[in-house]
């Protein structure tokens, strides 16, 4: 069997990533595709309403609901979420705690940022006496 360079297909119960718009940052479920360039989202429990949205504002994530119909209702969307801990598996991947970190960094305050400077030049001031004393050995 040959395998595409694809690992992430546009498919129903597909967990996607809205990079653009009022939502942005939020994730959602695709529960049907509309067209090639559409599919209509739902995100119960990120608070994404259910619309019609365009592939180009969203990113597709290496989770997928299994064997989810298609259009399926919202508390059955909300129900299969909850049941896969699809949430807290999102949270627990690389790519998450990256966006999470940023809005910490974003977010920090003139003060917080010396305060960081300065722990790293401490950080840097220990691993250099470190490996320093592991070279005279």
């Amino acid at each position: 069997m040959v395998q595409g360079t694809f690992k992430r297909q546009v498919e129903v119960g597909r967990v996607v990533l809205i990079n653009y718009g009022a939502d942005a940052g939020k994730l959602a479920v695709i529960i049907d595709i509309v067209d090639h360039n559409r599919a209509l989202i739902d995100g119960p429990t990120t608070g994404v309403t259910r619309q019609a949205f365009p592939f180009r504002r969203m990113v597709l994530t290496p989770l997928v609901l299994k064997d989810l119909p298609r259009a399926i209702g919202q508390s059955a969307l909300k129900k299969a979420l909850e049941k896969n801990e699809t949430v807290e598996k999102w949270a627990k991947t690389a790519w998450a705690k990256k966006l999470e970190q940023r809005k910490v960094r974003a977010n920090l305050t003139d003060f917080d940022r010396f305060k960081l400077a300065k722990l790293k030049n401490q950080r840097r001031f220990a691993v250099g006496a470190a490996v320093k004393a592991a070279k005279k050995q």
